[in-house]
């Protein structure tokens, strides 16, 4: 290894994030821009506001970021999108599919008729996740390929969970005030479970070509949760607390780097030992 290098620097890359101004995509943006790499926020939220974080990177890291709209459901905002980043970088490098849905109900509201349970869950969320979590993903990931398979060189990180590997256990989300019981409602299962075999099938096809494409499922990422849920969650977990969203940064950029080289088709997990029992 040269002086200098290591195989976790991220510098010249360029990294088109989904959903980047969430939760996991704003830490993962910062983590990929503090590895060396031209950051590319997409999202659906307000342009200022996407604009105003690739600004913030930008002037933290001192490398450029850019942010665009990006709504994985279209394709006319996906080739809108894609064409802004290419005049700028002149190639995508990695490709982070971070985008989703992750349907929540207010428990306090729960009716008699629960719409959270499988038998009653609503059919137009259903195929709202489907539009997003699925197809969304397939549709950004199609047009990144084809200019991937120009180069013949790409890498490509898609975003489950555990709830892919391990069904969900129902019990973390009761509510003990007794308002009523919220499931995790069945779309979100489905739709993340998906992604681990589009990742094997991907990761086939293309192998030979360059295109490097790998999962990673991360679990229990705090972010604000009720005191009584923590508690529910660090009972169950062997580690014994949730996952602190900085803890992701280095998976990622483990993923995103040459010291993920021989990888493709896997899925890494980073879950506190949650779904090992």
């Amino acid at each position: 290894m040269r002086k200098g290098f290591s195989e976790f620097d991220l510098s010249g890359k360029v990294i088109l994030v989904t959903g980047a101004c969430g939760l996991i995509g704003r830490e993962i943006c910062d983590a990929f821009s503090s590895a060396g790499a031209n950051v590319v926020v997409s999202d659906i939220k307000p342009e200022k506001d996407i604009k105003r974080f690739s600004g913030e990177l930008s002037k933290k890291y001192k490398r450029k970021s850019i942010g665009i709209y990006l709504d994985v459901t279209k394709r006319d905002s996906i080739e809108s999108g894609i064409r802004i980043v290419l005049k700028e970088f002149g190639k995508i490098d990695v490709l982070v599919n971070n985008a989703a849905i992750d349907a929540k109900f207010d428990i306090a509201n729960v009716k008699k008729v629960n719409p959270t349970r499988f038998e009653n869950y609503p059919l137009d969320l259903l195929r709202k996740s489907i539009e997003v979590n699925m197809i969304g993903l397939i549709l950004v990931t199609q047009r990144v390929i084809k200019e991937m398979l120009k180069w013949r060189s790409g890498n490509i990180i898609n975003v489950s969970s555990t709830y892919a590997i391990v069904a969900p256990d129902q019990r973390l989300y009761r509510e003990k005030r007794k308002r009523g019981q919220v499931y995790k409602p069945v779309d979100y299962i489905v739709t993340k479970s998906f992604i681990p075999g589009f990742t094997r099938y991907l990761a086939t096809l293309y192998a030979r070509e360059g295109i490097r494409v790998n999962t990673i499922v991360p679990h229990g990422v705090e972010n604000n949760h009720p005191r009584d849920f923590k508690e529910r969650f660090s009972e169950r977990s062997p580690l014994g607390r949730m996952c602190k969203v900085s803890e992701l940064r280095g998976p990622f950029i483990f993923l995103a780097s040459d010291a993920s080289s021989y990888m493709t088709g896997a899925v890494l997990v980073v879950d506190g030992g949650w779904s090992i029992w």
